[in-house]
């Protein structure tokens, strides 16, 4: 099909989805990127190669899987919606490196499907338009895994990547902002307008980048409990610093004794907004907590 346009084209979108009676669904998060100069600057933020095996995430009916298997050595596509399946192995029926699983990406094992998919000397990055009601658990679920990835590329909520991003003092910081940027270096490469959708979204989005920090000057002592500590520190964000500690531990004098001293030990003023703290902070206490058998 040498002379059949790309799939993201508006025209050949609507096709698509006119001959399948298709209709994006509500309910997967469903909307068609169709502006081909997006995908390719979504390939470019992730620089793939034809050494890159790639994992992509809900790819409805192949826009951006497309513009993947033209550039990286193979493509494995994770796909919930059964209906989209006969339509994948007909639009990407002629790319030979690309494979869709119909699986829940937050089910998979993933370390276990790169084991059996990819070959090891190959880099692995993730490159996806996210379902915006499930970004943040399909982020965290990946940066939590057990499989690590050279890069993840992935389009969101821009309001979402504004959080992921944000800086100690800004209205954005926040647990989120924490948990993503203590492993990785943050960046949005750029804003996607919703006009570049059908249909279009009531929001604006954004490509962010993550790649893992090289090293951790000052790990945490456990991954899992360290982000329910942060979470914990946020619950109420109008509140003090102090006031959401005793969320976190509880208001027995002897608790609260042992959080004074850890606040006058880091000298963190009890009247501070958790917004106004560093992920190195957060850090720190956590670990100190940890050692002091508190958490």
């Amino acid at each position: 099909m040498p002379n059949t346009p790309d799939i993201a084209t508006p025209a050949r979108t609507q096709a698509i989805l006119n001959r399948y009676h298709l209709a994006a669904k509500k309910s997967l998060g469903q909307n068609f990127l169709t502006d081909l100069n997006i995908l390719q600057k979504i390939v470019e933020a992730a620089s793939i190669s034809d050494s890159d095996n790639i994992i992509e995430i809900g790819p409805g009916i192949g826009g951006l899987t497309e513009q993947l298997a033209k550039n990286a050595k193979k493509v494995l596509a994770f796909e919930i919606d059964q209906n989209l399946l006969p339509v994948l192995d007909d639009t990407l029926s002629q790319y030979n490196n690309v494979k869709i699983i119909n699986q829940d990406i937050l089910k998979a094992n993933l370390p276990q499907v790169i084991e059996d998919e990819f070959e090891k000397e190959n880099p692995v990055k993730v490159v996806a338009n996210l379902p915006y009601y499930i970004t943040t658990p399909i982020i965290l679920d990946l940066l939590k895994g057990n499989a690590s990835f050279d890069q993840i590329v992935v389009m969101m909520q821009k309001e979402v990547a504004d959080r992921l991003v944000a800086k100690p003092g800004s209205k954005d910081y926040g647990s989120l902002s924490i948990i993503i940027q203590y492993l990785n270096n943050t960046e949005i490469a750029f804003e996607v307008p919703r006009t570049s959708f059908i249909p279009a979204p009531k929001v604006n989005s954004a490509i962010v980048s993550l790649s893992s920090k090289d090293s951790i000057d000052n790990p945490v002592f456990d991954f899992d409990k360290f982000c329910g500590f942060v979470r914990g520190c946020f619950a109420h964000r109008r509140k003090t610093f102090w006031n959401n500690l005793q969320g976190v531990f509880g208001k027995t004098p002897e608790i609260k004794q042992a959080l004074k001293l850890a606040l006058q030990e880091f000298n963190i003023d009890a009247g501070i907004r958790p917004e106004r703290l560093a992920i190195e902070q957060y850090v720190e206490l956590a670990n100190y907590f940890h050692d002091k058998q508190m958490l």
